[in-house]
């Protein structure tokens, strides 16, 4: 099955400014996130940011806080208890999903919004955990809970369709 950007949303869990230095290749799971998030602009797919206990942990970093349309505050690990489920546009069923921790509050939310009957993308280069196993293991388990795993570019090629896009240029530099 595809990913098709008529029918998805971004949703990007936890990029928090206090959060990300201590996250394996923290740099890059921010670049990513971010890639996505100015891809999903470009092609009108919404983006909904996630944060745990912003008051100790901080807000997402600003390059995530500024692409988002809109950010659900949160206590739980997994958001849906939080008020994700009523913040996802109606009519589309793709969710894609990157941010941390893998292993703990992007993991909850994802089965939670598989048992929910969404389709689940994990993006796994824009994924991070403190360590690397907790992440690999959390991939592994959402992949066999029936989310399929993907790149960033993956993502992006999907959601155009074809180099006739008229995107194309632009999200091919961002992801160069």
């Amino acid at each position: 099955m595809l990913m098709k950007a008529e029918q998805s949303t971004l949703l990007l869990i936890d990029v928090q400014e206090k959060l990300m230095p201590a996250i394996s290749q923290g740099a890059e799971v921010i670049d990513r996130c971010t890639t996505l998030a100015i891809i999903a602009g470009l092609l009108e797919v919404p983006v909904i940011g996630t944060e745990q206990l912003p008051e100790k942990l901080g807000s997402n970093v600003e390059s995530i806080r500024e692409l988002c349309n809109t950010t659900v505050g949160k206590t739980h690990f997994d958001a849906c208890p939080d008020g994700l489920i009523d913040e996802l546009p109606e009519g589309r069923q793709h969710i894609i999903i990157g941010g941390c921790e893998t292993h703990v509050c992007m993991l909850q939310t994802a089965l939670s919004l598989l048992d929910a009957g969404c389709k689940v993308w994990v993006v796994a280069d824009a994924t991070g955990s403190r360590n690397d196993l907790d992440r690999d293991v959390a991939l592994d388990r959402l992949h066999q809970s029936g989310a399929r795993i993907v790149t960033t570019e993956m993502v992006a090629f999907e959601w155009m369709g074809h180099c006739q896009h008229p995107h194309f240029r632009d999200i091919q530099e961002l992801i160069k």
